[in-house]
């Protein structure tokens, strides 16, 4: 295809509603972000339910307000993108059912793409763009992983989390500490005014030989540490300090033991704990000190959005790849 082709994205894979436009030669041209934080915030964590309801009632009339910013009308659209998976079932369902029946009334491809890969290609929307292959870590609320990039589709898994992922890490000894939801990013902010040096905490499977990742050690530390002091301001601060300290710790090193197992020295970072600025710190020291190069897509991009979804639609589309029309979608999609 040589002339130009605009992508709609739609992302629905959990408890935010992303919806974007993006041509293959102007770049995104809008995108648009809901986010279900406030109403999740009073149960402690994503409803299920309350999510795919919220995301019926949202991504219709969001479509319309983010091809309004565009002036550009649907018929301009050439293929839709939808998020067909890993997600909750409900939420993907939404997605699928109004890009499906969009791209039928429309008379379009609609391409289901796969929500990790997304996240790895969202660093492609910035001006700086890795050259291929590249080492990518993948690290959200529900993943955890070292992949090798050589080209678009073409993956190998290096490393994954036995049990839970850093983000969930993150969230799960917030909770600990009696934070709201969604606790990670207060966690680090409260981690500012602490004491790195107060608590010593375990950095899970970092003495053991492999590029796998466990955290479920280090929730059970900080369970049996809150137990036994007085969770007064500072305590609380110095706990979210050795915590963050402990999973960033963990994830810089083994992508430096990866960048030395693979010679590999352009390195992605991608997934929603991207955006935390320690990580982002620590890691831009280890790489520049191996001699690499650190891509990672500015904060917006790293939590789940359109923009990913409808970049990598468009790439799929100019690979020659379509889905059909059945709205499937797969919960549980190894990438």
């Amino acid at each position: 295809m040589n002339s130009s082709v605009r992508i709609l994205g739609i992302e629905t894979s959990c408890d935010e509603t992303g919806i974007a436009v993006y041509d293959s030669l102007d770049g995104l041209l809008a995108q648009q972000l809901y986010s279900q934080t406030d109403m999740h915030a009073r149960y402690g964590g994503v409803v299920p339910e309350l999510s795919s309801r919220d995301q019926i009632r949202k991504t219709l009339p969001m479509i319309d307000a983010t091809l309004a910013e565009t002036k550009l009308s649907i018929s301009d659209i050439t293929a839709i993108a939808y998020t067909k998976g890993p997600g909750l079932a409900g939420a993907l369902h939404v997605g699928a059912m109004v890009g499906c029946g969009l791209a039928y009334a429309l008379g379009v491809p609609a391409i289901g793409v796969h929500h990790l890969e997304a996240h790895l290609m969202a660093v492609m929307l910035e001006e700086l763009q890795p050259p291929m292959p590249f080492l990518g870590l993948l690290v959200s609320g529900g993943h955890t992983s070292l992949i090798r990039v050589d080209k678009l589709g073409s993956y190998h898994l290096l490393g994954e989390t036995l049990d839970d992922a850093a983000g969930e890490a993150f969230d799960k000894t917030a909770r600990l500490l009696g934070l709201p939801y969604p606790g990670g990013r207060l966690l680090s902010e409260l981690a500012e005014s602490g004491d790195i040096n107060r608590f010593d905490l375990p950095r899970p499977m970092l003495n053991r030989p492999g590029l796998d990742f466990s955290f479920s050690g280090l929730k059970t530390a900080v369970a049996l540490l809150v137990d036994r002091v007085t969770l007064d301001d500072q305590t609380r601060s110095d706990i979210a300090a050795a915590v963050e300290a402990a999973i960033v710790d963990v994830l810089v090193r083994k992508t430096q033991r990866a960048i030395k197992q693979t010679e590999l020295r352009q390195v992605v970072v991608a997934g929603g704990v991207a955006a935390n600025q320690v990580l982002r710190q620590q890691m831009q020291a280890m790489v520049s000190e191996e001699g690499g190069q650190l891509y990672v897509p500015r904060p917006a991009y790293c939590t789940d959005n359109g923009a990913m979804v409808a970049y990598l639609g468009c790439q799929r589309l100019l690979a020659g790849d379509k889905s059909s029309l059945d709205a499937s979608i797969l919960p549980r999609w190894p990438l």
